[in-house]
């Protein structure tokens, strides 16, 4: 089994982690007992983790077939998008505004409002065989996936929309530029994570090196030096704040691995 010596203080997108070496799945063999991390763009990772893998370059691929859009799991968002404008491929537009590679997008059924990432799903290839959408359970954030996704494939309309590219684009203008593991929590029905948090008193709160965006309340950022331990508190510290201010119970969407 090859593996990857991974810095997530560096590899991650909210800067924080140890040194660790990563097992590499190779020619569809997936070693067990091992998390996945995707390309670590919204997960924090404890100082100490469980065994890790990661997908091989072998699964980053993009090919336009007789059956659809065949995507590999390791592909990033950005590929996608300029694969699509290339080739006039509509409904991928938004992936220009998400950070990360498809498997971790499918996995929690990414996407930017109504556009989602299984909206224009066909099927995907895991280690059990191909899965058609009509086989997985889906719904906002979430998934009933639970093993390793290699590929998967999507309808491929024509309609690439430059207007659709922009709007995009101006929906994620009010993101804060520090490091960041994208949304802290998931929006609860018919409210939104970051008016919660704000209202609760956290907005521009520190703790730390960590903090509630000052920008946009539900993203935790890293404002240098930030440590899993102050990043757990801040999670939980807002979590408590709003059960107890509001009686909802904050959802996670940033993927916490440790043992």
């Amino acid at each position: 089994m090859n593996t990857k010596t991974v810095d997530f203080s560096k590899f991650s997108s909210i800067r924080i982690g140890p040194i660790v070496d990563v097992a590499l799945i190779e020619n569809d063999s997936v070693p067990e007992g091992h998390v996945i991390i995707g390309s670590a763009n919204n997960v924090l990772v404890a100082p100490t983790p469980p065994p890790l893998m990661i997908l091989s370059k072998e699964y980053d691929f993009i090919r336009l077939e007789s059956d659809g859009l065949h995507i590999g799991a390791a592909t990033p968002g950005g590929r996608v998008v300029s694969f699509c404008k290339k080739n006039n491929i509509a409904h991928f537009e938004y992936l220009s505004k998400l950070p990360g590679t498809l498997g971790g997008m499918l996995k929690m059924n990414a996407g930017l409002k109504e556009y989602e990432i299984f909206n224009h799903l066909i099927a995907i290839r895991t280690q059990s065989g191909w899965k058609q959408k009509s086989e997985i359970e889906y719904g906002y954030r979430k998934t009933s996936i639970n093993e390793v996704v290699f590929e998967a494939v999507f309808e491929a309309e024509l309609g690439y929309s430059t207007k659709r590219y922009e709007m995009f684009n101006q929906m994620r203008s009010n993101q804060p530029s520090d490091p960041s593991a994208g949304s802290c929590f998931k929006n609860p029905p018919r409210d939104y994570a970051g008016r919660l948090i704000e209202a609760v008193g956290l907005k521009g709160l520190k703790h730390g090196s960590m903090a509630f965006s000052d920008v946009h309340a539900n993203f935790l950022v890293n404002l240098g030096g930030g440590t899993y331990e102050d990043a757990l508190f801040l999670i939980q510290e807002a979590q408590k704040r709003v059960k107890e201010g509001f009686d909802i119970e904050l959802q996670c969407e940033v993927v916490i691995i440790h043992r």
